[in-house]
């Protein structure tokens, strides 16, 4: 059996970001990382991009392809690719399902793997392109949403591929209907000490919508309020139905204390979830050289009980008289012991 695909992240593309993008928060970004073209010239990049074509508004840029309609519609969109060297570029187009790695980074399936919308996506005439040096190309695209598709975001990715180099361009694409923000929170787990401790932990998108939770980290020790964190977003889109696996720095956790922690989920939509777990913080050296102590206190009080007890005089026994005692008749003889044999 052939080993499964690589998922496909394209993390250089953060540096190339436009500083628009880098306003728009961690949870953007790590899309970004992922599925956003390359806009501005770097060493590494083939000498041509992709991103969408510019909105209606003058000069409007598109970070990614946003659509929405209701299931059995077409939504139509176009493509923008841009050859920046001084001869022909031949891309191949192609649509793919996003989806989160189990780290929480956003990556799409390898071609011929996609059954959501990225299998909803067609350029027609148009999924192979020759763009001429320096040269600018618009490709429309349509996005055909299938009958009786469930509401919610359903993530996908225009995947432009030339010489086994690929970039992707992200699609928000939202189906009309009811939608549900929901989450919960599992696994809490509580690792190293002192200032490197850490807490990990499993988020999971209940819902139909993707998110950008927020965590806020609380915390009660034997002696009172140790320090948590206060809400702050996670650098993670989490998307919906997909599980990721999370670490949390707690550099407030506590040096010996045992604690019992709560981890505070929320999200836009009214999404909220809570999970804890108690934990013990002992500082190992201090624990090792109180043992030892414990053992020689221990040993001492041992040899002290068998001193005393050697030192006791042994109780003496009354002599047995020498004849017989007058008054008292002469002594039995000792019985025979039965041992079972005839005497």
């Amino acid at each position: 059996m052939p080993a499964p695909p690589t998922p496909r992240r394209l993390g250089p593309a953060v540096r190339r970001l436009d500083p628009t993008l880098r306003r728009l928060g961690p949870a953007l970004l790590a899309g970004a990382a992922l599925l956003l073209g390359a806009p501005t010239a770097v060493a590494d990049e083939p000498g041509w991009t992709a991103e969408p074509a510019a909105g209606r508004s003058a000069g409007a840029v598109r970070p990614y392809f946003y659509l929405a309609g209701t299931s059995g519609s077409v939504l139509e969109d176009r493509l923008a690719l841009t050859n920046t060297t001084d001869r022909e570029r031949t891309l191949t187009l192609r649509g793919a399902d996003a989806y989160n790695t189990a780290d929480g980074a956003l990556a799409v399936r390898p071609a011929r793997r996609s059954t959501d919308a990225g299998s909803w996506l067609s350029f027609g005439a148009s999924a192979t392109v020759r763009i001429p040096a320096r040269t600018r190309a618009v490709v429309p695209f349509t996005v055909s949403v299938p009958p009786a598709t469930p509401p919610g975001d359903h993530p996908a990715a225009i995947v432009a591929t030339e010489a086994g180099h690929e970039v992707g361009v992200r699609i928000h694409l939202r189906v009309g209907g009811p939608t549900l923000a929901a989450l919960t929170v599992e696994n809490v787990s509580v690792r190293g000490k002192g200032a490197a401790t850490r807490v990990t932990y499993t988020l999971v998108n209940r819902g139909n919508v993707t998110l950008a939770p927020e965590l806020a980290l609380h915390a009660r020790g034997r002696f009172g309020e140790v320090p948590g964190r206060a809400a702050h977003p996670l650098p993670v889109e989490l998307l919906p139905g997909r599980r990721v696996e999370l670490t949390e720095p707690w550099p407030g956790a506590p040096v010996f204390d045992k604690v019992r922690l709560n981890l505070t989920v929320t999200a836009q939509g009214g999404a909220r979830a809570t999970a804890g777990a108690s934990e013990w913080f002992v500082p190992w050296g201090l624990a090792g050289w109180t043992g030892l102590g414990l053992l020689a206190l221990g040993a001492t009080t041992t040899a002290a009980l068998l001193l005393v007890r050697t030192r006791r005089t042994p109780r003496e026994e009354p002599p047995e008289p020498a004849g017989p005692v007058p008054g008292q008749g002469q002594p039995t003889a000792r019985e025979h012991e039965l041992t079972g044999a005839p005497r």
